[in-house]
Formats: C-alpha cells, sequence, structure tokens
C-alpha cells in the first residue's frame, strides 16, 4: 500500500484527466432520497476512488494519513492502538507507517492493536479485537494484556457514537468516549505519545481541549481536507504526552 502520495496531488491528477466528471447513479428506483444522495456524492467523491485504488478499506483513511503527514505521529517501530477500528481503514494506514508487518526493510517493526464493538476483517500486521467495546473493564484489560510490557507510542480513536437525533445527547456521548480513550491512554502511553480523538463541533470542545493540555505538549483541532464540508466532525491532535509523573503532579494539585 502506498500512502504515502499525497491527497492534494492525487486531486489534481485525476481532475486534469476528467476521471472526476459528474456520474449519475443507476438503478435507484426504489431507494430514499437519502439513499439516492448517498449513492450520488459517493460517485462524485475523489476520496472515494483513490481508496479503491490504493486497496484501503474506505475514505476515511486519508483523514488519518493528512494528520500524519502533517504533525508526524506515526513512524516505524511504534506500538499503536487503534479504537473505533472498523472498517480498518485507519489501522491499514498505522501498519503500513509504523512497519508492523515488516515489509520495510532497514526500518523497525512497530505493532498495532485495533478494536471495535462490530466485528471486522484481519488487517495483515495488527492484532485485531473484533466485537468487543473498548469502554469495558473486560475489553481494556485483554488490550493491557496483549500489550504486555508495551508502553503505546500513538493512540488514535475515531469512534462515534450511534446517533440518537437528541443533539445534546449525542454530544454528550461523543465526549464520554473521547474521555474513555484519553484515560487509557495516560495508563498505557509512553513519555512523548501521541493522542488523535474524533469528535463533532460543540461547546465542550474548549473543555476537552484544556484537559489535554495537562497531559500534552501540543493540543490542535484539525478538520481534514478529505473530512466532508457538511460534516460536523473535527479531531484534536494532542502531541508529546508528558508522562505519568505529570498525571501525578495535576492529580493532586486537583484534591
Amino acid at each position: 500500500m502506498n500512502t504515502s502520495i499525497s491527497t492534494k496531488s492525487f486531486i489534481r491528477v485525476i481532475s486534469t484527466q476528467n476521471c472526476l466528471a459528474k456520474q449519475i447513479p443507476r438503478n435507484l428506483k426504489g431507494r430514499s432520497k437519502s439513499s439516492q444522495e448517498w449513492l450520488t456524492r459517493q460517485l462524485a467523491d475523489p476520496y472515494v476512488e483513490k481508496a479503491k485504488m490504493m486497496n484501503l478499506r474506505c475514505r476515511s483513511a486519508f483523514k488519518l494519513i493528512e494528520i500524519d503527514d502533517r504533525f508526524k505521529i506515526l513512524k516505524p517501530g511504534d506500538t499503536v492502538l487503534d479504537c473505533g477500528a472498523a472498517p480498518g481503514s485507519w489501522t491499514q494506514v498505522a501498519v503500513d507507517r509504523t512497519n508492523a508487518n515488516g515489509t520495510k526493510e532497514g526500518n523497525k517493526k512497530g505493532a498495532v492493536f485495533s478494536i471495535d464493538l462490530l466485528h471486522f476483517h484481519a488487517v495483515p500486521g495488527a492484532t485485531i479485537f473484533g466485537g468487543m467495546d473498548f469502554t469495558t473493564a473486560i475489553a481494556q484489560q485483554r488490550l493491557r494484556e496483549a500489550l504486555a510490557d508495551r508502553q503505546v507510542n500513538c493512540v488514535l480513536s475515531d469512534m462515534a457514537p450511534n446517533a440518537t437525533g437528541v443533539r445534546m445527547l449525542d454530544q454528550e456521548n461523543i465526549m464520554g468516549l473521547c474521555y474513555s480513550v484519553l484515560r487509557f491512554a495516560l495508563a498505557m502511553s509512553a513519555i512523548n505519545a501521541h493522542l488523535v480523538v474524533k469528535l463533532w463541533a460543540n461547546g465542550d470542545i474548549s473543555k476537552l481541549e484544556n484537559d489535554l493540555g495537562r497531559f500534552y505538549e501540543h493540543v490542535k483541532r484539525v478538520k481534514p481536507e478529505s473530512s466532508r464540508s457538511d460534516s460536523a466532525e473535527l479531531f484534536l491532535v494532542a502531541r508529546q504526552y508528558k508522562g505519568i509523573d505529570a498525571v501525578k503532579e495535576v492529580t493532586t494539585k486537583t484534591r
């Protein structure tokens, strides 16, 4: 898998070749309006086509590619935890960039551990925990056992709850997921490790940013270009974990 090609250069090339001419989906009879709109958008989306060309499982891979190209959070030899990993596109990128599959000679071999509530197909080079709820004590204990003595260099979370349609409840649920990931990251990460969490634009972002800033040197809001413009999603990228001593110090001061 060659994930080194930039998203911008890809769009420029295929636009020049008129490969992105607007297509009208066929066989829409009987489909709902929302289904028709989704199919039309998929056909017009350059990232969907690029994902197929690069053998990536879905377009969301390019969000992580953009984040890593900008912030350099993944490197050969790293140990990575991917939360909410199904169908596995972020895991594919993480495996490639950490050399977890051992295909890049001369580079250290990394390790990728991926978990999701859904079952999904194996990704060569990754350890998969499908059908497991990351937020449960049982799932987190399984991850600790699998990690053994390894400390994590990067924790990724593309998790999002099923939408209820009640905005305040949905916001509360996704923030809960972010804090669950953060707590696990604080316990399992190496010094200078990184963290990426997904959330939806809301008034609680500043609080989460401030909390991340207590434990990480740098925190940045990011909306990748490959994230659809009509989507409320964004990511917080926290870099350079200060270590458990910093966590203890903050905990002591806030008691």
